[in-house]
């Protein structure tokens, strides 16, 4: 892994994309969306997550964040073990689910493929963590995660995204609360 790709400074802020096994479109479902949504409000609570934006993609994420308790490697390999088991369960238990069988034996065979899974994959293992080290760079994320949705079509303006901080940069906090940025005035 090269150096541009971990957790060096573990008091900074980065910006982090972590994708689904095969970019396979997971968040078509409300019920998927809270799992992911109440994981961020606990990381925030109870793990000292501290969330500046985000954007939740039907196969991805994006978060700049930082880690109030220095590790946040750990912070993020905690999120991502917990939505996956959480995930994974609300496919297998969810009725109205058309593609359940598919979807966890995609998550197995992907599973399969790794010599340090156990059983199934859900998240890709990269987060291609970005420190960020100044206002030009982190607007600049900002901007890419906001337009994230735009760009693949979903909606025309960034705000119409209900899975976004776009909407808390608009005083809208109705899906997440975020944490202040502060110094990009």
């Amino acid at each position: 892994m090269s150096w541009n790709y971990k957790f060096h400074n573990k008091v900074g802020a980065y910006f982090v994309s972590f994708a689904t096994v095969n970019w396979i479109d997971v968040f078509t479902r409300r019920a998927y969306f809270e799992i992911l949504e109440q994981s961020v409000s606990f990381c925030r609570k109870e793990k000292g997550m501290e969330v500046y934006a985000y954007c939740f993609m039907p196969s991805h994420v994006h978060f700049i964040f930082r880690s109030a308790h220095e590790d946040p490697s750990g912070v993020l390999r905690d999120f991502k073990k917990h939505t996956s088991r959480q995930l994974v369960k609300a496919i297998e238990n969810n009725p109205q689910e058309s593609r359940r069988e598919w979807l966890i034996w995609m998550f197995e065979r992907a599973g399969k493929k790794k010599s340090n899974v156990s059983d199934r994959q859900f998240w890709q293992h990269h987060n291609k963590p970005i420190e960020l080290w100044s206002t030009k760079v982190i607007k600049q994320k900002i901007d890419y995660i906001h337009n994230n949705p735009v760009e693949a079509g979903f909606v025309t303006e960034p705000t119409q995204w209900k899975y976004s901080s776009a909407r808390n940069f608009a005083d809208d906090h109705t899906i997440l609360e975020i944490d202040e940025i502060g110094f990009l005035g």
